[in-house]
């Protein structure tokens, strides 16, 4: 048996030395008792196969069950998983960093599960470790998960090498775990987040308007399909904007004045970089350019059934399905620009 070295630190401010020592002891194979928002776990270094043994005679626990994946960045999902629905892009927009558990098919063609706590001595502690790293719950098998760690200590001192005293843990109670490998999607446990809330994430609708700049024609394209969400009642919308090229630039003056005209107000606008996780939590991605279509499959391979040209859906067609960028045009140019993407709009209010 050896001996645990435990420390205390603090939960909000915790000690970089305290930090940096769990993850030295975790990426060479050590086991650490961590906090994170729900309960207490026993880190583990998921390369190391001595420290797997370890952990599955410590947990009395069947080496057919396996354990999480912890993980400090929501993307690092898709080192572990493939063929991710577009359902878990939703659920980890709402819920992550957050007590969500989400079974997914792994690279090995098994299942994996993985969650990214929103703990800040556990994030550090995964990040400097530097290494994949497994978390089950920090007790013995068929004890109830440690809210404390006065409890998560108690039967694990002398079974790990290290455990860092945090206090209690913010929520006291596990995770909610949701498998996506199948049709539909099955809840297994009712945890720190409630079903209703977990349907509601994933039957909620993104539709996403890129251009060039975010400045002018994603701009008026999501603030029409606002209103128009809006006038039908529909909640369950959210639509984003944004940019292949700068951000914090406001909308142009001359599109304020179109849509200030038909009691739009944009005035607020800050333009933004469309950004991989924007794209793939999107169930509708709707383009100005050819060019954009070809750049958004660039950065997120996959959506391809999800992007669309705006223009296809206005039955003006004239000299193809590019939507002209208006950037230092005339205001006609702009109202023309404005007029093809309302009729476009109204279509599309209708199909969603």
């Amino acid at each position: 048996m050896t001996s645990t070295k435990i420390v205390k630190t603090g939960a909000t401010n915790p000690d970089q030395n305290c930090i940096r020592e769990a993850a030295s002891v975790l990426k060479d194979g050590g086991l650490v008792i961590i906090p994170t928002e729900t309960v207490y776990g026993i880190a583990a270094n998921m390369l190391n196969k001595k420290t797997l043994d370890r952990l599955y005679k410590i947990k009395q626990r069947p080496k057919d069950k396996p354990f999480s994946v912890h993980i400090e960045e929501k993307l690092k999902i898709e080192e572990f998983a493939r063929s991710i629905p577009i359902a878990a892009y939703k659920l980890m927009d709402k819920f992550w960093p957050g007590p969500l558990t989400l079974i997914l098919k792994s690279q090995d063609a098994g299942k994996v599960g993985l969650r990214m706590p929103d703990n800040k001595i556990a994030l550090e502690v995964i990040t400097q470790s530097g290494v994949p790293v497994i978390c089950p719950s920090a007790n013995l098998s068929g004890k109830q998960a440690p809210r404390d760690f006065r409890e998560a200590i108690k039967d694990l001192n002398g079974l790990v090498d290290f455990a860092i005293d945090a206090g209690d843990t913010r929520l006291g109670i596990e995770s909610s775990v949701v498998d996506l490998t199948v049709e539909p999607l099955q809840i297994l446990r009712e945890g720190a987040i409630k079903k209703e809330d977990i349907e509601s994430a994933i039957k909620k609708k993104f539709i996403l308007f890129i251009c060039t700049g975010n400045s002018c024609r994603s701009v008026m394209a999501k603030a029409l399909l606002e209103k128009k969400m809006k006038e039908k009642g529909r909640s369950g919308v959210e639509v984003l904007s944004a940019g292949l090229m700068t951000t914090g630039l406001s909308a142009t003056e001359a599109t304020r004045e179109v849509l200030k005209r038909e009691g739009m107000d944009v005035s607020g606008h800050l333009s933004q970089i469309v950004t991989n996780e924007m794209i793939k939590k999107s169930d509708i991605i709707l383009v100005m350019e050819k060019l954009h279509e070809e750049r958004i499959l660039q950065l997120a391979p996959g959506v391809e059934n999800r992007v669309f040209l705006l223009k296809e859906f206005a039955k003006i067609s004239d000299r193809g399905f590019d939507i002209s960028d208006p950037i230092g045009k005339s205001t006609d140019f702009y109202e023309q620009t404005y007029s093809v993407i309302k009729e476009a709009i109204e279509r599309i209010s209708n199909i969603i």
